[in-house]
């Protein structure tokens, strides 16, 4: 089917600036890089979720401060 022959009636105009990074949305100095040595399976565990797998770790480690943050 060509481009043109394609109905985009039914698709709500896109308004805002696109799509943004959520690195682009934490400041860098927020950041450390460190050295941490983890068990081989929680890191193969990570590494097969996709890209950006030290991201989902943090986001892990995060709700792991956060409920010992409330149970205190």
């Amino acid at each position: 089917m060509p481009d043109e022959d394609i109905d985009y009636s039914d698709i709500p105009p896109q308004t805002g600036g696109g799509w943004r990074r959520v690195s682009d949305l934490i400041p860098t100095e927020n950041k450390q890089q460190i050295t941490l040595r983890l068990d081989a399976d929680v890191i193969k565990f990570f590494r097969a979720t996709g890209r950006r797998y030290q991201s989902r770790i943090n986001a892990a480690l995060r709700e792991y401060v956060n409920a010992q943050k409330k149970a205190v």
